[in-house]
């Protein structure tokens, strides 16, 4: 009996030590996760539109910039983990044949920008853009602050920050801790999660025109998220995609989602 409870203690103790070592694991490693930062080797062109813009220390990250019409609204965009600027073309061109200007951020870390990604940093580098665009003429009244995915998280902070008249979240999640622990369930992600994005602990604070785009089979930020944000949104529309998952909510339907957008950025419901 004596051995049998030696025996279990023995490993209750192994299992303890494992269960630490998997917790400093993934307070250690989540970064690298959460920000997979493709890279590009080569400076972007500056004939299409692209530009360093300079940061605090010494650093830059790139922007995509095509400027809108005088007096028109510009789109600010803020892309997802997986995504670089050089990406964003598409995206910037559709909306500036809507008569929109189009603002991409990069991420450092990320593309050709150096530096590493955090929840900070990101939120400096999208601080010093729109401070370019303000000293370009460009109001926060005249402002649409867009997201996809990772990029939904940093919209919705700069809107509590005052920079934008509209936002645009394409899917949406409640906070990265909460999706830490959809991941991860057996861990204490509360504790251990260094970089937050808490969309929905700040969407009371955000009283503007919401529009939320999820499709409704995506398997990495359920829809069921893109919900709840619309009801702690004051002023939230949500439009789920049937069929689309992640990657493909925008594009599985040709133009169709982004031409909404374009509609909504421009005042329409």
């Amino acid at each position: 009996m004596i051995r049998l409870r030696r025996m279990l203690l023995k490993l209750i103790s192994i299992l303890a030590i494992l269960y630490v070592v998997l917790c400093v694991a993934a307070f250690a490693l989540q970064r690298s996760m959460l920000y997979p930062a493709p890279r590009t080797a080569s400076a972007l062109p500056e004939d299409q539109g692209f530009s360093r813009l300079p940061l605090e220390g010494g650093q830059f990250v790139d922007v995509l910039h095509l400027p809108a019409p005088p007096g028109a609204p510009t789109v600010v965009h803020f892309h997802g983990n997986g995504e670089q600027l050089l990406g964003q073309v598409r995206l910037g061109r559709r909306l500036h044949e809507w008569g929109l200007g189009f603002l991409a951020v990069e991420y450092p870390g990320y593309g050709a920008s150096p530096g590493s990604p955090s929840e900070d940093g990101i939120y400096a580098a999208a601080e010093a853009a729109l401070a370019r665009l303000r000293e370009q003429g460009v109001p926060a009244q005249r402002t649409v602050l867009s997201g996809r995915s990772l990029g939904t998280g940093v919209a919705v902070e700069m809107a509590r920050r005052g920079h934008g008249s509209r936002v645009m979240l394409v899917s949406p999640y409640t906070s990265i801790t909460d999706m830490a622990a959809l991941a991860l369930p057996f861990l204490p992600t509360a504790l251990l999660v260094r970089d937050r994005f808490d969309t929905a602990s700040k969407a009371s604070e955000v009283d503007l025109p919401v529009l939320i785009i999820h499709g409704e089979v995506d398997a990495l930020i359920p829809v069921e998220m893109g919900r709840k944000l619309g009801t702690r949104f004051p002023r939230a529309t949500v439009e789920t995609v049937v069929g689309a998952g992640h990657n493909d909510v925008l594009e599985r339907s040709g133009t169709t989602l982004v031409d909404r957008m374009a509609a909504f950025a421009l005042g329409g419901p």
